[in-house]
């Protein structure tokens, strides 16, 4: 593991973008790539063992059961901090995100602890379909309005983390499940006294596979919130 930065993707069921998406991240230079899979039924973990035959630089973890995108992302930071890692850049597999900016994220995170991809600043588009589209838009601005932080984007998972510069931050203060997980993290770096660097991302629906994100998620991210504002 002699690269300095790590980037993490969880997967479940994504053997319809795995490839492509692998094909794409692993040409970023000097990086370690980790997937972290909830045992998919659809065997995706099959697939990133086959590419690790060819690719030093790919770590699996497969875990036993479905134990939720939070506790995914938790475990990246483990990961990463026993293995010494300055960077932790984490994004989806769905190639919603788009594996080719990881090194735009590496090069900001030189001067910022943290960075995180937007949709809703200049240069930034949401290419959601339209309902998707509108409470991702209006739920952002109303996170924003609630917790009185500086940043137009709370809930994609696109983010870099410089883990040396973030030693007032503890991802475990992070309680929200689910994808509420995303929006909390922002609270809590903001707490700790971090500038927020966001870089306009162009997100694009998935074409292949099922969307995670039920309708009840945004009810909960809802709670969640207030949660996050009357709580701490």
């Amino acid at each position: 593991m002699s690269n300095k930065t790590l980037v993490f993707t969880a997967t479940y069921n994504e053997s319809e973008n795995i490839e492509k998406f692998l094909d794409i991240a692993l040409k970023v230079r000097n990086i370690d790539l980790l997937i972290i899979d909830d045992n998919s039924p659809d065997l995706t973990f099959k697939i990133v063992e086959n590419y690790q035959k060819k690719f030093q630089n790919l770590f699996l973890i497969k875990r036993d059961t479905k134990l939720g995108l939070d506790t995914a992302h938790k475990l990246s930071f483990e990961f990463a901090k026993k293995n010494n890692y300055q960077n932790l850049i984490t994004l989806d597999a769905d190639l919603s995100h788009d594996p080719n900016q990881i090194e735009k994220f590496i090069s900001n995170l030189e001067n910022y602890p943290f960075v995180i991809g937007s949709r809703y600043i200049e240069g930034g588009k949401n290419n959601m379909k339209l309902s998707r589209l509108f409470l991702s838009y209006f739920g952002n601005k109303l996170i924003k309005f609630i917790l009185k932080i500086p940043c137009e984007e709370f809930t994609t998972s696109f983010r870099g983390f410089n883990l040396n510069k973030l030693n007032k931050f503890n991802i475990n203060n992070v309680q929200s499940r689910g994808y509420s997980f995303f929006m909390e993290t922002i609270y809590w770096i903001d707490k700790a006294g971090y500038e927020i660097k966001q870089l306009p991302i162009i997100f694009e629906d998935r074409d292949k596979g099922r969307s995670k994100i039920s309708k009840v998620e945004s009810f909960r991210t809802l709670k969640n919130l207030f949660i996050i504002k009357t709580r701490y």
